[in-house]
């Protein structure tokens, strides 16, 4: 389990990397356009905000789903504009820890 400020490096489906800040999952609480990510494992289950939830369906029942299986969480720098936060939010939909984060953690 990540401690909270713990920092892990992930790579998104376009090559970038991201520096997560992990969070423990049983203090998690969503802030309303603050980005997180929810994974089991290696495995993104949902990325989003408040916001999302409120105006996505979709994202609220992807949501209600991870949180039922998730084994972390992670904030992320929420970018300024809405296009770019809705670029890094498909981008880490299709994430993974970088191989070196996941050397660490297996020690």
């Amino acid at each position: 389990m990540h401690s909270f400020g713990r920092q892990s490096h992930w790579q998104g489906r376009s090559g970038r990397s991201y520096d997560l800040i992990g969070e423990p999952l049983e203090h998690f609480a969503l802030g309303d356009t603050e980005l997180h990510l929810l994974a089991k494992g290696s495995h993104v289950l949902w990325v989003g905000a408040t916001t999302d939830l409120v105006s996505d369906p979709l994202s609220r029942s992807r949501f209600r789903l991870a949180l039922s299986c998730a084994d972390r969480v992670f904030r992320v720098v929420t970018p300024e504009s809405q296009t770019e936060r809705l670029a890094t939010i498909y981008d880490l939909e299709g994430a993974a820890p970088l191989a070196e984060a996941q050397a660490a953690e297996a020690a």
